[in-house]
């Protein structure tokens, strides 16, 4: 199965949910700055999981969390979509 790399960056306004996000990222990825984190040669069914988690965690209404496939090692710029969409960049 082919396997990808995703970067994932967040703004969390509660502090209480920041840091629930944080940890749990911590525990799955590697951080590469304060609220962006890179998950190295994922499946799409892990990233499905790591968002079906965070969609636990955060307030749909005032946070954002966006999840973006890198391409060619390198980020294809593009439409970023949020968490109820599929979250590639084309």
């Amino acid at each position: 199965m082919k396997k990808d790399d995703y970067l994932i960056c967040y703004d969390i306004s509660d502090q209480k949910r920041l840091k629930k996000v944080a940890k749990f990222l911590e525990k799955e990825l590697v951080r590469v700055q304060y609220s962006i984190f890179i998950a190295k040669n994922f499946k799409k069914e892990q990233i499905y999981e790591i968002a079906d988690k965070l969609n636990e965690i955060i307030d749909p209404k005032e946070d954002d969390v966006r999840i973006y496939k890198i391409k060619n090692s390198g980020i294809s710029m593009g439409i970023a979509f949020d968490l109820d969409e599929i979250f590639i960049i084309r």
